[in-house]
């Protein structure tokens, strides 16, 4: 019995998000709710990364997931359904930040910010808060293919589809990102001591870029 209860809940977990999709349309919906347990938390810690604030990312995150849920029919598939969700999210969040503006609030009083490279120690939390401020102020473009290629590991195949843009402008916005990141901390002198935290990050990120290439 526990052999067969094991592979039935192999059989459950491994079922991917285009077979649940297809549920939903057959109108099984408690695999929308398989889908939404799936993709909350990454979709959560993606909208922090634009909102910095958790009740307004919570927001985001419920609006794209109703979203999501409505305009199921216009999924296609050409795109994974990740991809596309993600694009959905992030829409919504740009849309968000525009009303915000458009209403005079400013993105740094919303709330917090939340940087999520941060460790316990205070320098390596000094440079990553240093780190998230820049790239708040990055153009749009350039701040999502930052924030989805380090922050999410996505491919940039998948950031491609989710700025819908080719792959290499996808790509190139990243790059003018990391360069724009690089020139603003060179501006700090007290960077010089903390060349392995500020260092790992831009390593790390040109790996990203080099996995691409090869």
């Amino acid at each position: 019995m526990g052999v067969r209860i094991g592979k039935l809940v192999t059989e459950i977990e491994i079922e991917s998000d285009e077979e649940l999709v297809t549920k939903v349309r057959a109108g099984e919906k408690s695999a929308f709710s398989q889908l939404v347990r799936r993709h909350q938390k990454g979709l959560l810690r993606l909208c922090l990364r634009f909102m910095k604030d958790m009740d307004a990312a919570e927001d985001v995150v419920q609006d794209s997931f109703i979203k999501s849920y409505e305009r199921l029919g216009s999924f296609e598939g050409r795109a994974s359904f990740k991809s596309w969700l993600y694009q959905i999210a992030v829409n919504t969040a740009k849309n968000r930040l525009r009303d915000r503006r458009a209403q005079g609030v400013d993105a740094e009083d919303a709330g917090l910010a939340v940087a999520a490279i941060a460790e316990t120690t205070l320098v390596h939390g000094a440079v990553a808060d240093l780190i998230q401020k820049h790239v708040d102020v990055l153009p749009m473009k350039q701040r999502t293919a930052l924030v989805l290629r380090v922050y999410e590991d996505l491919s940039f195949k998948e950031i491609a589809e989710i700025m819908e843009c080719p792959y290499d402008t996808a790509k190139a916005n990243y790059r003018h990102a990391l360069m724009k990141l690089k020139d603003e901390l060179q501006k700090y002198p007290d960077l010089r001591h903390w060349t392995e935290e500020s260092g790992g990050f831009f390593m790390g990120a040109h790996r990203k870029v080099a996995e691409a290439e090869s």
